[in-house]
């Protein structure tokens, strides 16, 4: 079976016990190999042993990246040369190949206990192979393609290398690891389609070299090359294929979005299971200064926000991004430490950054990180890429949502809610199951405003109705709702509040607007001095479920008892509905 080995980070303990363990088992099993399974007579052979490790090392040099574990095809190859010259030569190969695989996925210094790892796991399956070769009765000098009992014991040796090396690699995953890795995957798949075209190769390259000896190395082994070759191209296309097919539907998804936090949520929850990320940064250029780190995601959930999250141009990974207006793309730390952000206490070595355009300016940066070396291939930074246009495009249209929302919902003169939403919540909360705890309702009328506007001008009104707007929501609070209902009637929703608390707050406000002038800068008077403006207020309030059954209809209680209770009896004082349900209309 294809020989596969295993990738992932362990604690320093784990990794000096599998160095001991390789110091204690390795040399002593090399030796009792050797002594168990004396090698055939290797005189002469040395040039055809040196070819058949030549072409594994070289076949080593094109492994499958499946599930994060590399599959290379040396089986076939080691298959003929188990055949050949016996188990120890077949050993000696099989682990030099597997150093060139390692060189050649760079294992860097913080991995280099991926060596003993795999070296003992290669080891086992080899032996537990020829174990079950021997009781089988299969000898190495006597395979024949005539002999049914000749090809059983091959057969078991094919088999036996196939489950030693997935059963070992799910125990070294679970025990080494702590990952729980499932039986039948991507990875099984692959190593068995492979194993049908590469096994057969192998065989046959065992019985051209019993022929016309070194030469069949290199007859079968060009051939053996392109086959490697080709599967791993193969499988790069079909996984060019997948992310592709996958950025294209995380795309409709964004651009189906309407709310911003909902595109960035999809957009992180999406690419985090896309991509090997341990961590996600999303900067918002604010007034060209500076970068304002608003999302920073932790896949372990260990970190908080970061406390510093502004950068400027040039500092750190993505203030150079949003400087330089290109994206770059890390395979390991020692390439971009010295524009680490030494203020981020993250440990980590792949790093993708692109900045987020839109309408060829740049309104932000993303920056994806892993701890893991070399996590992020080329043509996925180029994914990443048409990902964060798909990013900025539904980041665009959220705003564009959200400010017309706001204008819908909003009152341009005091930024509060308008009567159509004030409508629509009560109707809302109308049409669901009936709220259990009370809700109270104020409505107020500045009195004689009229008669402020005639003497100070329209535009001193305005600046009296944008601070009493900021009065009372300082008085309610941001969790309660505060609209105008028009002209200078506001409304002051109070959710899961009786009719006495209800009453206090109403009398709060009335105290705010009577006791505290208006300050008018804008006035129409000959005087340039700003001057202070008295004003008060009729206050109406109701309370459901007191005062009514439905929600919707304490808008017309409290509008009765502002008139009927308060304007009516003198003004500036606070009316509950229950004290004028026996006046008439």
């Amino acid at each position: 079976m294809s020989r596969r080995g295993v990738v992932d980070m362990v604690p320093k303990s784990k990794q000096v016990a599998l160095w001991l363990a390789w110091l204690l088992i390795w040399p002593w099993a090399i030796w009792m190999i050797y002594q168990a399974w004396t090698p055939v007579n290797l005189q002469g052979q040395w040039i055809a042993i040196l070819s058949f490790g030549l072409l594994m090392s070289v076949v080593a040099a094109f492994p499958l990246i499946v599930n994060n574990i590399p599959i290379f095809f040396v089986h076939g190859i080691s298959f003929a040369v188990f055949l050949s010259f016996g188990l120890f030569v077949e050993i000696i190969l099989t682990q030099i190949a597997l150093v060139v695989l390692m060189l050649k996925l760079r294992v860097g210094t913080k991995e280099l206990f991926r060596y003993p790892l795999n070296m003992l796991m290669f080891l086992s399956v080899s032996v537990t192979a020829a174990y079950t070769f021997e009781l089988l009765g299969g000898d190495v000098n006597s395979v024949s393609t005539q002999s049914l009992n000749s090809l059983l014991p091959v057969i078991g040796y094919v088999i036996a290398t196939f489950l030693t090396n997935q059963i070992l690699l799910k125990f070294f995953q679970k025990i080494v690891y702590g990952v729980n890795l499932k039986w039948f995957d991507k990875g099984i798949a692959w190593e068995f389609m492979t194993s049908l075209i590469v096994l057969p190769v192998g065989f046959v390259l065992y019985l051209m070299y019993g022929e016309i000896g070194v030469a069949a190395v290199y007859y079968v082994g060009v051939p053996f090359i392109s086959i490697s070759v080709i599967l791993m191209l193969y499988y790069s296309t079909q996984s060019v294929n997948y992310y592709l097919q996958k950025t294209s539907e995380i795309g409709h998804k964004l651009t189906e979005q309407l709310e911003m936090n909902e595109v960035i949520d999809l957009f992180i929850e999406e690419i985090t299971s896309l991509l090997p990320i341990d961590y996600v940064l999303i900067y918002d250029v604010t007034d060209q200064t500076y970068l304002k780190l608003t999302r920073f995601y932790d896949i372990e959930k260990k970190m908080d926000f970061p406390e510093k999250d502004r950068l400027f141009k040039f500092e750190s990974v993505s203030g150079h991004v949003w400087g330089s207006q290109r994206g770059v793309h890390f395979h390991s730390n020692k390439e971009w430490n010295k524009m680490k952000d030494v203020a981020l206490p993250i440990s980590t070595e792949s790093l993708i950054s692109l900045p987020i355009e839109r309408n060829n300016q740049i309104t932000g940066v993303l920056t994806i990180l892993s701890k893991k070396r070399r996590a992020f291939e080329k043509y996925q930074f180029m994914l990443v890429d048409i990902l964060i246009n798909y990013l900025a495009v539904a980041m665009g249209n959220a705003r564009s949502y959200e400010e017309t929302k706001t204008k819908s919902e909003r009152d341009s003169l005091t930024q509060l809610y308008n009567y159509r939403y004030l409508e629509s919540y009560l109707q809302a909360m109308t049409d669901c199951p009936k709220p259990v705890k009370p809700i109270s309702l104020i409505l107020l009328d500045l009195d004689h405003f009229k008669q402020v506007n005639d003497t100070y001008g329209h535009q001193s009104g305005n600046e009296i109705l944008q601070e009493l707007a900021k009065r009372l929501t300082k008085v309610v609070g941001s969790a309660n709702l505060v609209a105008r209902y028009g002209g200078e009637e506001f409304v002051v929703l109070l959710e899961n509040t009786p009719l006495e608390e209800g009453r206090e707050v109403a009398e709060r406000i009335r105290t705010v607007i009577a006791d505290i002038p208006f300050v008018v800068a804008q006035h129409i008077l000959v005087q340039e001095e700003a001057v202070s403006v008295n004003i008060t207020a009729s206050i109406g309030m109701a309370t459901y479920p007191n005062n009514c059954e439905d929600p919707i209809e304490l808008i017309r209680h409290a509008d009765r008892a502002m008139y009927v209770g308060a304007k009516q009896a003198g003004r500036n004082r606070v009316a509950v509905y229950e004290q004028v349900t026996t006046e008439p209309i």
